[in-house]
């Protein structure tokens, strides 16, 4: 486990850069949680988990969990900075990347994540939708039967964009979000118009 987090960690920081900060958060029963943050020079705040991959996802449906197959992850969320207080976003992004554990989800492409309230104090979004990794942070290989550490990024979704991916699909908000030029890193955005 700690030799994975360490490829993980070197992944960061090879594709983001050294982080400016970094919080850690451990829920009764889980693996340590560490949310890292990344300024890349401009004005995007990239936050990354570390300690999601330390085990592998289990199918909730199975009886017990695999300790060596399953897929891994860790979760990116990127958004403009300075205009609004989104280093609050810190503990979320730890229960989210805690939640595997927690709860057994299994977080994949496409799926969508509900926080119960705003991502961070004020903002308009409740959920985010999980993108395909590969991007911004390449996967890492692991040794087999291991499956490689995928880096998902994470697209706040308002309320109303929640429910129109619920009925409509994601593929289908990630088409609207494009053809209206919808910049997913703001984080004061209102919801694209989904008439």
């Amino acid at each position: 486990m700690e030799e994975i987090l360490a490829l993980v960690e070197a992944r960061l920081r090879t594709a983001l850069g050294e982080p400016d900060a970094c919080a850690a958060v451990t829920f009764l029963g889980t693996d340590r949680i560490e949310v890292l943050r990344f300024l890349d020079g401009s004005d995007v705040v990239r936050y990354a988990t570390l300690g999601m991959s330390a085990q592998p996802m289990a199918d909730p449906s199975a009886l017990l969990a695999d300790p060596v197959k399953g897929p891994r992850a860790e979760l990116v969320l990127s958004v403009r900075a300075g205009l609004a207080d989104t280093d609050q976003v810190l503990r979320t992004l730890a229960v989210l990347a805690a939640s595997p554990q927690v709860e057994g989800v299994v977080v994949a492409p496409g799926g969508s994540l509900d926080v119960g309230g705003p991502l961070w104090p004020g903002a308009p979004f409740h959920s985010v939708l999980v993108g395909e990794s590969g991007g911004l942070v390449p996967d890492l290989e692991l040794d087999a039967p291991l499956e490689p550490v995928r880096f998902l990024p994470l697209l706040p979704m308002t309320p109303n964009e929640a429910a129109w991916k619920r009925v409509r699909g994601a593929a289908e908000l990630e088409e609207r979000w494009l053809a209206r030029g919808t910049d997913l890193r703001d984080p004061l955005r209102r919801s694209v118009a989904l008439d």
